[in-house]
């Protein structure tokens, strides 16, 4: 592998990404178009191809977060490997820009690298698994507000409430392997904010129904056992032929948010692939489930972070992976392919309009517990001190969910 010079590396990135978007040089009235509590994932690669990306998101956002670079193929070619660069061009491009960055994802059952599959015995895995997540987490400490720890832990069709992923880290560490991942994320920087991370649990179908029951039933099992688990995320790929379960999950957010757990919308776009009509009658559309998801949420309290998958239709991954019978591009995000603002972006700016105000209000933590460290304009304020966790054991905890296939 060839190594490179980190400090040609970043420097080379930071003048390609200046060009598109430098805080020092943005008029003030840039800054009072951004969403407080916006943000969007992004890749150094469109960031460097496409000066427009950086300009839209340091015009619209207040945090960023990197689609690959933190992930495991890209930071670790090889056992012997932490490859930061990339990930490190991104967080100076989100300082230059007065933006906060979030992880994504420590701990994830898709794209691990090969090297990891020849190793024989469980004790090298979970020492391959343990260092990784703290080496990653302690070269980040105090430079990211977040992390995605533990990303899509529940399958797509759970069983039971009681199902898991069946994935590498299962086959060889057991169920531990999710509590061991938060627990070694947080001894690595105990003030980030740890969070979980899953799709598929927001529309009104049945298996995303078995799916949110078994989520939950993995957060209250993670709480229990008293692992520093902070915020859960809703993943939000949402799919435009689908209702939103709008009371479904108005309960299951009421619910977290009462066990002292942040609810983040983590990678929000909309998949209108199955749409038919004209482009203006499919973002009215795309709309209209985005509006019904965020006003759910925020039933029980402001939605103090939303992070859609993508800020442009020009560079989602929606188009690449679900193409529309009819050739014409999917609208999956706020912004067209011209990097012109849809309907979506008006129901980002309504909802983040909650943020701003409950933000001018916060003093103390929501929990009324511990030292405000810094606040933070897409997740709100962090605590030196966590809430203890909660035992909550009720009637319905103990019912089971009558599953049908997907």
């Amino acid at each position: 592998m060839t190594k490179l010079d980190r400090r040609d590396f970043l420097l080379g990135s930071a003048a390609m990404l200046a060009a598109g978007a430098s805080a020092s040089a943005a008029p003030a009235s840039k800054f009072a178009q951004r969403r407080p509590g916006f943000g969007a994932a992004a890749t150094l690669w469109d960031l460097q191809a496409d000066p427009r990306l950086g300009e839209a998101i340091s015009t619209y956002c207040t945090q960023i977060v990197p689609v690959l670079e933190l992930k495991w193929p890209m930071l670790r070619p090889d056992a012997h490997t932490f490859a930061f660069e990339r990930a490190d061009a991104i967080l100076d491009f989100a300082r230059q820009n007065d933006l906060t960055m979030r992880g994504h994802a420590l701990a994830w059952y898709h794209d691990i690298p090969d090297w990891t599959k020849q190793i024989k015995h469980a004790k090298g895995v979970e020492r391959a698994f343990v260092d990784h997540i703290g080496t990653v987490v302690s070269y980040y400490k105090d430079k990211l507000t977040s992390w995605d720890v533990v990303n899509e832990p529940i399958p797509d069709n759970p069983r039971s409430p009681k199902d898991r992923r069946d994935t590498f880290w299962t086959q060889h560490l057991g169920d531990r392997w999710i509590a061991l991942a938060f627990r070694t994320a947080a001894a690595a920087d105990p003030f980030v904010k740890l969070a979980i991370n899953e799709y598929d649990i927001e529309s009104a179908k049945d298996s995303f129904i078995a799916k949110r029951a078994a989520y939950r039933n993995l957060i209250m099992d993670l709480l229990d056992q008293g692992v520093p688990l902070h915020a859960v995320g809703l993943q939000s790929h949402l799919h435009a032929e689908l209702d939103i379960d709008t009371h479904g999950l108005a309960e299951f957010v009421t619910e977290l948010r009462s066990w002292g757990l942040e609810v983040l919308v983590t990678e929000l776009d909309v998949d209108d692939q199955k749409l038919t009509g004209n482009p203006a009658e499919r973002d009215a559309i795309v709309a209209k489930r985005v509006d019904d998801l965020l006003s759910a949420i925020s039933t029980s309290g402001p939605v103090r972070s939303i992070l859609t998958w993508g800020l442009s239709d020009r560079y989602s991954w929606i188009n690449g992976t679900f193409a529309r019978k009819d050739k014409q591009p999917n609208r999956p995000l706020p912004l067209d392919g011209e990097f012109k603002p849809k309907p979506f972006m008006d129901v980002i700016s309504k909802f983040t309009k909650d943020v701003e105000a409950a933000q001018r209000s916060i003093h103390l933590s929501p929990t009324g517990r511990g030292r405000i460290l810094r606040s933070n304009p897409g997740e709100g304020p962090r605590h030196s001190v966590r809430p203890e966790p909660l035992t909550r054991i009720t009637s319905s905890m103990r019912s089971d969910l009558s599953l049908r296939e997907r």
